[in-house]
């Protein structure tokens, strides 16, 4: 069993700044079985101690049924229904946040769990800890954890919602860290985990002694003192800013909170990969949004492991908008990540195939042995999932080693879209929202990414506002070497810390190299077409009597490439029936001819399809979208 870990570091001895240097693993480092089988999960992370706590017990004791059916939940007889459901890898429970003596019975239940998933042949992943304590009994057991807690701005804990039972806590606390670390090596080492989580990877630094004492070395590094004199800020005195306030100090403090947090991830990370170099490490801080909100900045964040959760809700299409996780999936792909999110229907795992990595999703919860469909659930897991899983299993091939093919990158802008005016800030969302409802080849990149921009054909700059130096020369470089941009809305008219410049920083970039439109602008897809040239793809579908304008409205699709093929992967977020009949015209590699098109889905053998090839283009028509389709291209 593990025993505490010595906590001999004091706030006074503060860590070293990380390095932004990418922490992912790359494709060929990971283990083998990733790459070959991919992730179907079934999840039950929750310790049976919380289990009494969160549903009521204030004493967190469990009843005789209540460890009878965890004990099953843990048998061997559960182990095998998993297998039986098509699952392939595991999330359990390793620790919570109620202290070493007060969880170490069931850790030692994941020590026993875990080799049972091993001999059966299914991966592991634990819960490794939340963001929150249990305070009740962790005080008991390490009184002075009381440093750890995050600070509201009224001095009193921060509490997990309205569970008042648990604390946030101060993730860059050097004795917090020391004693986590020694969580990650239990879960490594006596475990044999094969991934670590990290949950509630959203909440940064607080008002408590640790916290103000790093952002002030924080203003000290990052500021030049002539600056902090200019705007009245003191790093020898400053405490973070009242709500409301809209000045550099304010963005100081959004900057370092997003920092703090992404630190402490690489912390981690750098500490599992010492214990094992291809352990997977994956953090929970929430799917892509519309905006930043810090103090997640998923792209500072990713860069520190290999997988990230999005818990959002069901996608879909209603009413002319559309419900997804695609943003969460493009930006896994693009930063060599995996999206865990729950598939329990057709639709969710159709979303994971056609844009995820290497990862169908949490198909099931087995707490206490009973199989729902996700946490909190008490409906069934779906009986018509499961030919989505044995498509998964059995058309690997599809999936494996593929690449995202991409005309256009949307650059997101940290400072732009946190610190700036907020109609110019949502500019970037919404040309996202446009290509993907316009079914482009397209990727979002986090400033992170930025140096891959040769990959692309153009690079849409949408409220893009403030630019720092070493950005604009990276763009600079970027059109140099051929390529275009797509400006919407003000470009580099400020710097990273959103203080204007003198001048549009590039204004001076030959017309021929970029397109600029107004926000008011009515066409800004022609305009990125105008910029980007021919698109790879492009859909329609047979108009419905009673349909939208639109009758491709609500299909989805992303084109991926192997060698010798590319594929179009279609997905139906529509619940009024399918979609007929839906033209693809295709766009092929220089030189390229088409050898033949085949169609594959979960719900029919391969079907040959008629196709047209003229020059570097090849049209074919999808005969019914249910749900999910791939048409895959074969070339020569």
């Amino acid at each position: 069993m593990i025993a505490a870990p010595a906590l001999l570091v004091s706030c006074c001895c503060l860590l070293a700044p990380a390095s932004a240097e990418t922490l992912t693993l790359p494709l060929d480092q990971r283990p083998q079985w990733l790459r070959r089988d991919g992730i179907v999960m079934a999840g039950s992370w929750e310790p049976l101690l919380f289990r009494v706590r969160r549903d009521g017990q204030q004493d967190y004791l469990p009843t005789a049924e209540q460890r009878e059916a965890y004990r099953q939940e843990h048998s061997p007889e559960m182990v095998a229904e998993l297998k039986r459901l098509g699952v392939n890898f595991v999330m359990m429970h390793c620790y919570k946040g109620g202290g070493l003596q007060s969880e170490r019975e069931s850790m030692a239940q994941a020590v026993q769990f875990a080799r049972l998933c091993h001999q059966s042949g299914l991966r592991v992943g634990v819960y490794n800890f939340s963001g929150a304590f249990l305070w009740e009994s962790f005080f008991q057991e390490v009184p002075h954890a009381k440093d750890w807690v995050v600070l509201d701005p009224d001095d009193t804990p921060m509490t997990y919602g309205r569970a008042g039972y648990r604390y946030y806590w101060n993730r860059n606390h050097p004795d917090a860290q020391a004693f986590y670390r020694g969580l990650v090596r239990f879960a490594v080492q006596d475990i044999g985990t094969d991934l670590v989580h990290f949950d509630n990877y959203a909440i940064g630094p607080g008002r408590d002694a640790c916290s103000i004492q790093r952002f002030r070395r924080y203003l000290q590094e990052t500021f030049a003192p002539g600056l902090l004199q200019q705007h009245q800020i003191d790093p020898a005195t400053a405490e973070p800013p009242a709500a409301g306030r809209s000045d550099l100090f304010e963005r100081a403090w959004a900057d370092f909170c997003c920092q703090s947090l992404a630190d402490s991830y690489y912390d981690l990370g750098r500490y599992a990969r010492t214990l094992r170099p291809d352990i997977l490490v994956e953090c929970n801080p929430g799917g892509v949004r519309e905006m930043i909100r810090p103090p997640v900045d998923h792209g500072r964040l990713l860069i520190g492991g290999e997988a990230y959760w999005d818990e959002s809700g069901r996608p879909g299409y209603a009413h002319d908008r559309l419900q997804s996780r695609i943003r969460t999936c493009k930006l896994a792909r693009a930063m060599d990540n995996i999206a865990f999110a729950y598939s329990t229907t057709p639709l969710e795992a159709a979303e994971a195939m056609a844009f995820n990595l290497d990862c169908l999703g949490a198909i099931c919860w087995f707490e206490y042995a009973k199989i729902v469909e996700r946490p909190g659930s008490k409906a069934p897991m779906s009986p018509a999932l499961a030919a989505y899983v044995r498509f998964f299993h059995q058309r690997r091939e599809l999936l494996r080693d593929a690449q995202v093919v991409a005309d256009i990158a949307v650059l997101r802008s940290f400072p732009s879209m946190v610190f700036g005016e907020r109609a110019v800030a949502r500019l970037t969302p919404v040309a996202e929202d446009a290509l993907i409802l316009n079914r482009a080849c397209f990727q979002i990149l986090y400033e992170s990414q930025w140096k891959r921009l040769s990959h692309y054909r153009v690079a849409v700059l949408a409220g893009c506002a403030a630019l720092s130096d070493s950005q604009i020369a990276e763009l600079r470089r970027y059109v140099a070497a051929g390529g275009r941009l797509c400006a919407v809305g003000p470009l580099a008219t400020h710097d990273e810390w959103m203080l204007p410049r003198a001048q549009p920083a590039l204004d001076d970039l030959p017309g021929d190299r970029v397109v600029r439109v107004a926000p008011q602008d009515t066409d800004w897809l022609g305009a990125i077409r105008q910029a980007s040239g021919p698109w790879t793809l492009a859909i329609a579908a047979k108009p419905k009597a009673d349909g939208p304008k639109d009758a491709a409205a609500g299909l989805c699709a992303e084109v991926t490439e192997q060698p010798g093929r590319r594929l179009v992967h279609l997905v139906n977020y529509r619940d009024d029936g399918p979609l007929e009949e839906v033209s693809v015209r295709l766009r092929l590699p220089a030189g390229k001819s088409v050898s033949g098109v085949t169609l594959a889905g979960p719900e029919h053998d391969d079907l040959p399809l008629p196709f047209r090839q003229e020059a570097d283009a090849v049209t074919l028509t999808v005969p019914k979208v249910n749900v999910y389709e791939i048409a895959v291209v074969g070339m020569k």
